[in-house]
């Protein structure tokens, strides 16, 4: 038996204001699972759902309805968490620090040993292709460089699953390359992974089966091969929604 390592069962949640009024249903009975050695992609557009979805799996958002286990654990739980790995869509780094020493504070919040922080920055650094400037404040470095970095840093614990939110976001095309094909190794090594992304050439380069979302709801899941007819009708029909700007106005 195949064992699921996200599993969300009839999740929703609903933003509500000061006064505890609904204001926002960002998602709405979402059923998802992902099983271990799966790269799997959450799919949809801008405000879709995909990140309130996964910061629930992270456990940083509580669902106002249905649950959300990792590894048949509470995703809050300590012992879920040191099996996580997770890489936002927008990495804050400190720009005083140097590569090296932002991975190795990273390594101390998941309380490795100085050995073990040691050689897996080493390794780390060398996968990324930064080891010739891990030394360099990462203050100076490119958006893509940065990226990587960041990336490195949710792999220092050696997790066993990889969430990433967006993770070309920003990138230019060879450093998108360069991400895409990270993770594609990653996953030939094992490592289970969850990435949203609003671009389907990145899910169809990388993911085993993805999940399009939009208004928080599964519009369509499985292989890219599978639903290609229903992947077409959506994004056709998310074009035809587009609206006309009127700009005379401001032009005047």
């Amino acid at each position: 038996m195949v064992e699921n390592v996200i599993e969300l069962q009839g999740v929703e949640k609903t933003f509500r204001d000061f006064w505890l009024r609904p204001t926002v249903k960002a998602v709405a009975g979402l059923d998802l699972t992902v099983a271990r050695g799966e790269v799997f992609g959450l799919l949809g557009p801008n405000g879709s759902g995909k990140s309130t979805t996964i910061k629930m799996i992270l456990g940083l958002l509580s669902p106002s309805a249905g649950s959300v286990r990792l590894f048949g654990l509470s995703p809050r739980s300590v012992a879920a968490r040191q099996r996580l790995g997770y890489l936002p869509e927008l990495s804050y780094l400190h720009p005083f620090l140097t590569a090296k020493e932002t991975l190795k504070y990273y390594a101390g919040l998941c309380n490795l040993d100085r050995r073990t922080a040691k050689e897996r920055t080493s390794q780390l650094l060398a996968m990324v292709g930064l080891e010739d400037v891990a030394n360099r404040a990462v203050g100076g470095f490119s958006k893509g460089m940065a990226r990587r970095v960041a990336l490195a840093a949710s792999l220092i614990g050696k997790p066993e699953l990889l969430v990433l939110d967006e993770p070309t976001s920003g990138l230019d095309p060879v450093s998108t390359n360069e991400v895409k094909t990270l993770v594609k190794t990653l996953a030939a090594g094992g490592m289970t992974i969850l990435m949203t992304s609003h671009l389907l050439g990145d899910a169809e380069d990388v993911c085993s089966r993805i999940m399009i979302v939009n208004h928080g709801k599964s519009v369509a899941e499985g292989k890219i091969g599978e639903i290609g007819s229903s992947l077409n009708d959506f994004f056709l029909a998310k074009v035809g929604e587009g609206r006309d700007f009127e700009v005379a106005p401001f032009l005047k």
